[in-house]
């Protein structure tokens, strides 16, 4: 059930308020418990950062826990190997022998769950150091992993530290910029139109005209009050009619996310040699990297600053060992999760005849304006699989919780846990009928926390996923809950326990005695 939580403060929890007979039956009748899914639990720097559905599948998938994302990022940074890296000594010495611009392009925010701003100050800093003589900043605005109407601060942020660094023998600014979900960071090739829009922005400086990135927000949220961040359109700054971060021969782009999914198109339209999946124009001469691979088995990008997490012995490749067939299934939004994420970062199965993975198409629309997504179809899947008889391991993602909770609206939440619950009020007579076991959980919490209070005390809206922690229940099966903490880290080895199969030695120990 991606994004449902337990909430600890009780604003806007969607999963309370939600009509959910089965889950209050479960929860009543099951051996279940809470896990920690957000923080060092799964690989974070800190307790304080949120989880995020890449890291709670890996956590999930292998049974342990890997450093991912920000702190792989802020370990490369600390001990300089970011800066020792191929790409970053490619990139920098393409833009010293050209005379060029090094231009940074990702999401300005310290949600640290696609970037950290912290990192980008750190790249241009050492940009100045290295002889760079001009940096352009590409921002995507965020309003999902931080408070809805936040860019300003970020806007703020970046300006005053590139003000601190510019003087006569360097010169950074804000190029470029829109909202997330409008402009570039599209994923799972659901809106190759996002991806266009935001590369003529980002490259040729096409779009909306404005001085400054601040006045640019200021002017969209005048003309459209109510609008978050993540919605706000594409813009352009200029000067004397001219954009000022358009990309030239020789230049070099870094993208400075570190999560994959949503980098993965952009990426593929600026280091594609044969890209079809719209006109790039005349596309000037670019060196680009990634800070991490983000694609390990499309080797995408080829150039990158942080090598990524050597993820191995996962619970995949433990069945394939043992020879036992496994079937995963979600919607699109999700589909990559319990495939890609689930098998380490792996685009390929271990196996082909073992492993069947079944996509599901999303609607392409607001997921607030249709908040039961495919919950319906994904549960017809799971049940012919089971009815099937095919595998002793399946899986499946419900992404209603976590899509529709980052819309920020709590009514449209409501109906998506909903028909998550539906589902699973589905599922239960299939199982009792194969006399199948079922595990209920999550992979980070949302939809239970979609209010909160700002510093001043008063209640905003939020659309980010929360710290909280979420259901484990176990359904079916005579078992009960060991004593101590437990993660996401600690689900492989419970489902081998269940399933009588040997776990990997590597793994964190099962949550059932």
């Amino acid at each position: 059930m991606d994004g449902v939580g337990k909430s600890k403060t009780g604003l806007g929890d969607a999963v309370t308020m939600a009509h959910t007979p089965t889950l209050d039956r479960l929860l009543k009748e099951c051996p279940h418990t809470y896990i920690k899914a957000h923080g060092r639990a799964v690989g974070l720097p800190s307790d304080d950062d949120m989880g995020n559905s890449e890291v709670g599948h890996n956590a999930i998938g292998c049974g342990q826990v890997y450093s991912q994302g920000a702190k792989l990022v802020e370990e490369a940074i600390e001990s300089g190997d970011i800066f020792n890296s191929a790409a970053w000594q490619e990139l920098k010495n393409g833009v010293l022998a050209s005379n060029g611009t090094l231009h940074f392009l990702g999401l300005l925010s310290d949600g640290n769950v696609h970037s950290n701003i912290s990192h980008l100050l750190a790249l241009i800093r050492r940009a100045k150091v290295d002889g760079i003589r001009r940096v352009r900043t590409h921002i995507l605005l965020d309003g999902r992993d931080v408070p809805a109407t936040s860019a300003l601060k970020y806007v703020d942020m970046l300006e005053e530290a590139m003000a601190q660094l510019n003087d006569d023998s360097f010169d950074a600014k804000i190029a470029s910029g829109g909202g997330r979900m409008k402009i570039t960071m599209d994923r799972y090739f659901a809106n190759w139109e996002m991806v266009r829009e935001g590369f003529f922005t980002h490259v040729y400086g096409v779009g909306r005209e404005f001085e400054s990135a601040t006045e640019a927000i200021e002017t969209y949220r005048l003309e459209n009050p109510g609008v978050i961040d993540q919605d706000l359109p594409a813009f352009v700054i200029t000067k004397d009619g001219e954009p000022v971060g358009k990309m030239q021969d020789g230049d070099s782009v870094i993208l400075f996310n570190f999560r994959g999914d949503r980098a993965i198109e952009i990426s593929m339209a600026f280091d594609s040699e044969n890209f079809d999946k719209f006109d790039r124009g005349d596309m000037p001469k670019l060196k680009y990297a990634g800070m991490l691979q983000y694609d390990g088995d499309l080797k995408l990008p080829t150039r990158f600053l942080v090598e990524p997490p050597k993820i191995r012995y996962t619970l995949s490749e433990q069945l394939v060992k043992q020879n036992i067939r496994s079937y995963a299934v979600s919607e699109t939004q999700k589909y990559g999760h319990v495939t890609y994420f689930w098998n380490g970062n792996r685009s390929e199965k271990f196996d082909d005849d073992l492993e069947v993975w079944e996509e599901v198409p999303s609607d392409r629309v607001s997921f607030d304006e249709r908040p039961w997504m495919k919950a319906a179809e994904v549960t017809d899947k799971v049940i012919e699989a089971i009815r099937s008889e095919k595998y002793a391991f399946i899986r499946c993602n419900y992404p209603n919780g976590d899509m529709v909770g980052h819309t920020g609206n709590l009514d449209a939440t409501i109906i998506g846990v909903e028909a998550v619950d539906l589902g699973l009020s589905r599922l239960l007579p299939v199982i009792k009928e194969h006399d199948c076991v079922l595990i209920v959980t999550a992979d980070h919490g949302n939809a239970d926390e979609m209010l909160e209070k700002n510093k001043k005390g008063v209640i905003t809206v939020r659309t980010a996923h929360s710290l909280n922690p979420v259901p484990f229940i176990v359904y079916n099966a005579d078992c009960e809950i060991d004593e101590g903490e437990f993660g996401l880290s600690n689900i492989a080895a419970t489902v081998t326990k269940l399933m009588g199969v040997k776990a990997d030695p590597h793994w964190d120990r099962p949550i059932i005695k």
